[in-house]
């Protein structure tokens, strides 16, 4: 009989269709953890999903310093995408990104910059600033700097 551990396995995030334009799912990443993948083919220059969660001040988000899934919405906002997100959360960096992110009227859409496969992960360049602690990239595309970081 198998152990109990063997049995359980973490529980696979969800996307909100309420936030997506296409169907998506979530599963394993080769780029880092969990990863959003296209389940049908996405047109170039469409709205893919929202970045959603719950929306903080600097003050809050300088108490949450340690969170994974922030989203800097302008110079006072901040989506915090672990409260609430749509799944867009679980969107991999990549150098060679197959979406942009768009600020439009307070919303963070997630636009691809091309034809994107069933299948394909769904990756978006992070650009984290220079002045940012660097972070180490891993995204494996050909193009790869290897920061998420921009000079």
């Amino acid at each position: 009989m198998p152990a109990l551990l063997d049995t359980i396995s973490p529980a696979v995030p969800k996307i909100d269709p309420r936030f997506c334009c296409f169907c998506l799912k979530v599963d394993r990443s080769k780029i880092e953890g969990w990863g959003v993948y296209a389940d049908e083919v996405i047109p170039a220059r469409r709205k893919v999903i929202e970045y959603t969660g719950e929306r903080i001040s600097r003050r809050e988000r300088k108490r949450r310093e340690d969170g994974k899934y922030m989203f800097s919405l302008d110079s006072y906002w901040t989506v915090d995408g672990s409260v609430r997100g749509s799944g867009a959360e679980f969107i991999n960096h990549s150098c060679e990104a197959n979406l942009e992110s768009r600020i439009v009227k307070g919303h963070i859409l997630y636009v691809s910059l091309r034809r994107i496969r069933n299948g394909e992960e769904l990756t978006v360049d992070y650009n984290f600033d220079s002045t940012d602690e660097t972070v180490p990239c891993h995204c494996g595309s050909t193009m790869c700097r290897g920061t998420i970081n921009h000079e």
